[in-house]
């Protein structure tokens, strides 16, 4: 057990730099070290356990916690999410103290324009992850496009698509 304490703090502390944007810019590398590397879950575990976490109030990085919990039991999540949690508070206060000093500097407009990208090419890779794990057939990916393209094309609440994938799920169409 003090092994998984271990790799899921140095894993996770490490992680938690590269969460620009939030949790969702790195749940591809969450899905690699808890399912295909150490194997503590399956993808069906990690994509319930993320449903879980985008279904309840607070942060979208509770998935880390459910992670932790699975891995190690109330160790494991305790550890996670301090891990995460950790590194962005400490950059954040950091950060934030000195990012005014540079405000007329040419390189933080750059910086600024250069994460925006980035972190949208990171949550761009959540959403293939999880459309990986989760959909198993041709209805369940027809499913998931027409509901992202709704979403994009239209001003509908993203929750009106997802009740309406839910009662198709609750009338066995998937």
């Amino acid at each position: 057990m003090s092994e998984t304490l271990g790799i899921l703090a140095t894993r996770y502390f490490i992680m938690a730099f590269f969460a620009i944007g939030g949790a969702n810019a790195i749940v591809p590398e969450m899905h690699r070290l808890a399912v295909e590397q150490m194997q503590w879950m399956t993808n069906a575990d990690f994509a319930s356990y993320y449903a879980i976490a985008q279904a309840t109030p607070g942060p979208n990085m509770l998935i880390v916690t459910l992670i932790g919990w699975h891995a190690a039991g109330l160790a494991g999540a305790l550890t996670a999410t301090a891990a995460v949690c950790a590194p962005g508070c400490l950059l954040t206060y950091v950060i934030f103290r000195m990012w005014d000093r540079f405000k007329d500097r040419p390189w933080r407009a750059a910086v600024q324009d250069g994460l925006a990208p980035v972190v949208i090419g990171m949550i761009c890779a959540s959403a293939y992850l999880l459309i990986r794990a989760t959909d198993q057939g041709v209805v369940t990916l027809a499913i998931t496009a027409v509901t992202a393209l709704v979403a994009y094309f239209t001003k509908w609440n993203p929750l009106v698509c997802l009740a309406i994938a839910a009662a198709l799920g609750v009338a066995g169409v998937v």
